[in-house]
């Protein structure tokens, strides 16, 4: 029964491919050149990918702004500096300007009071029913905490403010507890549970709950800290941002938003597209016998953009991007570190890998698929690398993004509400002929 209901849902859902430029529908809410539909204004996050000389489009290297401020300034900032920077990223786009050096402490002392989960949370909640996906653990763990806040439904700025600082706080928690009782019930591996340290950075807690000696180095937790930075936020275009947007101009409940920022977040097209560029490299290194031959190398990844290697879906992961063109500054940067983090670890000749595929792909996909904007490598290409070598389980990979982007994600939502003052509703034309209702015995 269920396959013939299935067959009926596919037909009723068929539309005709030509009626979409007919209507002149902008998939993806983008046009072909993949220039957005303009359905908002942000001054959170810019990115910026191209100009317009005399009417056309000419695709430059990617930028991305937070705040106005250059990622690579900001970056080389507070390396230079040698401090951790996502702290002080998630102060830039919730507040508007830099702190001060008092005023990063004072927050950093302030997210550190809120890095508590209410009694019992971690027993009652995170340990029952531990799912196999920590993406859906998160949704469950932050739609559970909706039923300890006696001030949930509140959205006045002050309130949603109190909410999202506590969630951003909060995240690393919820991701690596939710993953303890994942192997713990699922693995049968040991149960350990580590409490954050308040002297501790987000990414220096991340790794001292994970790893069950608590040990990490310095470059470890700096190459972390980047990867947080580079994924806090991405404009308000971005599917998982988009989505807080129109959430919250329903004025839903903040849980109720973020849970469901995080279910967009999850899907292999956004915030699940790291994990598949790790399973294809592991995929490429199987059946690349020379990792230094290009030619070999180029020739399995046309297998893989014909449908003939890897998944089958045709699709070289991490390679090419809704906005950028030319080049990701995300992917840059963390290249540069994730380079050093490589020697390191020993794992110099897989980045070299990573470094030839980076290099072949658009090639190849140029040769091979009409496309009217370049491609070249996204964050998601290095960033599951990165994990690897930060002994991150690839369950987490994801959950990571979700660390990053509730910052982002926070910033959205106040901006949203303050400006915001109609419920976002796109139109929807049908297609559909009319008909005459059919009476039971005539069918």
């Amino acid at each position: 029964m269920l396959e013939k209901l299935s067959r009926l849902a596919e037909q009723c859902s068929q539309i005709n491919p030509e009626l979409y430029d007919k209507y002149q529908v902008k998939r993806g809410l983008r046009d072909v050149s993949g220039r957005g539909v303009l359905a908002g204004l942000t001054e959170i996050a810019e990115v910026h990918s191209y100009i317009i000389d005399e009417g056309e489009v000419v695709p430059i290297p990617g930028e991305l702004y937070y705040r106005g401020i250059n990622i690579a300034d900001l970056v080389k900032g507070f390396l230079d500096e040698g401090r951790f920077g996502f702290e002080e990223t998630t102060y830039l786009l919730l507040f508007g300007d830099l702190p001060t050096e008092s005023e990063l402490k004072e927050f950093q002392d302030l997210l550190a009071g809120y890095r508590t989960l209410p009694k019992s949370f971690v027993r009652d909640i995170i340990m029952k029913a531990p799912s196999r996906d920590m993406m859906n653990t998160l949704a469950r763990s932050v739609l559970a905490l909706y039923s300890y806040d006696d001030q949930a439904d509140d959205i006045s700025i002050k309130n949603v403010l109190r909410q999202c600082l506590h969630l951003i706080a909060c995240f690393p928690l919820l991701a690596v507890y939710g993953y303890q009782a994942h192997i713990h019930y699922h693995d049968d591996s040991s149960l350990i549970i580590h409490s954050p340290k308040p002297e501790l950075s987000t990414a220096e807690n991340i790794l001292h709950m994970l790893r069950p000696d608590n040990q990490f180095t310095q470059l470890e937790a700096t190459l972390l800290d980047l990867a947080l930075v580079l994924q806090a936020d991405h404009g308000g275009g971005n599917n998982s941002s988009f989505t807080t947007h129109v959430i919250t101009s329903t004025h839903t409940d903040t849980y109720s938003t973020m849970a469901a920022a995080l279910g967009a977040l999850k899907g292999p097209r956004h915030g699940g597209a790291n994990l598949k560029v790790v399973q294809m490299f592991e995929n490429i290194k199987a059946n690349v016998a020379d990792w230094n031959d290009e030619e070999e190398i180029a020739a399995y990844l046309m297998k893989i953009l014909n449908k003939e290697a890897f998944d089958g879906t045709g699709l070289i992961y991490g390679i090419g991007h809704a906005v950028y063109s030319i080049s990701d500054p995300r992917a840059i940067i963390l290249k540069r570190m994730c380079e050093k983090l490589a020697k390191d670890k020993g794992l110099e000749e897989e980045f070299k890998l990573y470094s030839a595929v980076e290099k072949l792909a658009p090639e190849i996909i140029g040769k091979t698929r009409k496309i009217y904007k370049g491609v070249s490598a996204n964050v998601d290409f290095y960033s599951g690398f990165v994990y690897k070598m930060l002994g991150i389980p690839t369950e987490l990979f994801t959950p990571i993004f979700a660390v990053a982007r509730i910052s982002g994600w926070s910033a959205h939502r106040i901006e949203e509400l303050i400006n915001g003052g109609k419920i976002i509703r796109p139109a929807y034309k049908s297609v559909a002929p009319r008909r005459s209702y059919t009476p039971m015995a005539q069918r």
